[in-house]
C-alpha cells in the first residue's frame, strides 16, 4: 500500500500538471503561487517531471511547460514538438562550437522564435536579444532565406504573396521576385543561407520604432527538411568579425547539418504531430 508520503508527492505532481494544463509556460515562481507549494518541493516534483519526459524546460528562460513530444495532455501547435526535439540537439551544438543557436518557426509575415542556446555560450552578446517569441521578418534574415529556400513552392509562394502586400521595410525584396529567386538560389547551391548584409539583427518592433540597433553578428541557417516538409530553421551564430562566412561555414557548417538531423529524426521518432498549423 502506498505511504502517505507517496500519496501526497502524487497529489502535489497532479496539481502541477493541472496548473501547466491552464498556463502552458509557467516559471517556477508562477507555479509557487499558483500551487503555494514551496519552492524546493516544486523543484523536485519538477526534476522528476522532467526525467519522465511530461514536462520539458526552455532553454532560454527556464520557463516549464507541459511536454508535446509524448502525446501529452495538452494540444498545441506543433512548433513546440520541433522546440522540444530542438532543445537538447542546441546544447550539444554549443557545446562543441561554443557559438549559438537559434530555432525559428513560421509565424505567418514573419518567423518567430522558439527556442536558443545563447544562455549556453560563453560569447556575451551585446543587447537582450534572445527572448523566445521574437520577430524576424522572412526575407533579410538566415533562417527565413533557409525556410523558403526549401519549403514547397505553393507555401512559398503563399507566404511571398502576403509579404507582397507589406510596407515593411524587411519585405521590399517580395516585390523583387527575380532577385529573391536568385538569392535563394544560391543558398540551395551554396548549402546554407546568410543573412542579408544590410541586415543587422533588427527586429520588425525595432524597425518600427526607428532603432538603429546593429547586433554585430553573422549567421549561416538551415531548413529543418523533413522530406518535402520543412518545420523550421536553425542557425549558428557568430561575431562577424571573428570570421568570414566563407570560413565559419568551413569549420562549422557540417556540425550544423548534423544538428538539422538529428532535429529531425527525433520529430520522426516521437510520433505524428496531433496540432495544426
Amino acid at each position: 500500500m502506498a505511504s502517505v508520503e507517496t500519496m501526497k508527492g502524487l497529489e502535489r505532481g497532479i496539481k502541477v500538471l493541472q496548473v501547466l494544463q491552464s498556463e502552458p509556460i509557467s516559471s517556477l515562481h508562477d507555479l509557487h503561487i499558483a500551487t503555494a507549494i514551496s519552492k524546493p518541493s516544486l523543484l523536485r516534483i519538477l526534476n522528476t517531471l522532467v526525467h519522465t519526459g511530461l514536462v520539458t524546460r526552455r532553454l532560454a528562460d527556464g520557463r516549464y511547460r507541459l511536454s508535446a513530444l509524448d502525446g501529452g495532455t495538452r494540444k498545441r501547435d506543433r512548433y513546440d514538438r520541433v522546440a522540444e526535439a530542438a532543445a537538447p540537439v542546441l546544447i550539444r551544438l554549443c557545446e562543441k562550437v561554443k557559438w549559438p543557436s537559434d530555432l525559428f518557426v513560421p509565424a505567418g509575415d514573419h518567423m518567430e522564435k522558439r527556442e536558443t542556446s545563447r544562455p549556453y555560450s560563453p560569447f556575451v552578446f551585446r543587447g537582450n536579444r534572445d527572448q523566445i517569441g521574437r520577430r524576424v521578418g522572412w526575407l533579410m534574415t538566415g533562417v527565413g532565406r533557409a525556410y523558403l529556400a526549401s519549403c514547397p513552392v505553393k507555401e512559398r509562394e503563399a507566404i511571398l504573396a502576403r509579404l507582397q502586400k507589406s510596407d515593411h521595410p524587411q519585405d521590399r525584396l517580395a516585390r523583387d521576385p527575380k532577385r529573391l529567386d536568385r538569392i535563394l538560389s544560391e543558398a540551395r547551391q551554396r548549402g546554407y543561407a546568410t543573412r542579408d548584409p544590410s541586415f543587422t539583427g533588427a527586429t520588425y518592433r525595432d524597425l518600427a520604432w526607428g532603432d538603429p540597433y546593429d547586433d554585430g553578428l553573422a549567421a549561416i541557417a538551415l531548413p529543418l527538411l523533413d522530406g518535402r516538409r520543412v518545420h523550421g530553421s536553425i542557425n549558428i551564430l557568430w561575431v562577424k568579425t571573428a570570421y568570414t562566412i566563407e570560413d565559419f561555414a568551413k569549420r562549422h557548417l557540417a556540425d550544423l547539418q548534423a544538428g538539422a538531423r538529428e532535429i529531425v529524426e527525433l520529430l520522426r521518432t516521437a510520433g505524428p504531430s496531433r496540432g495544426r498549423r
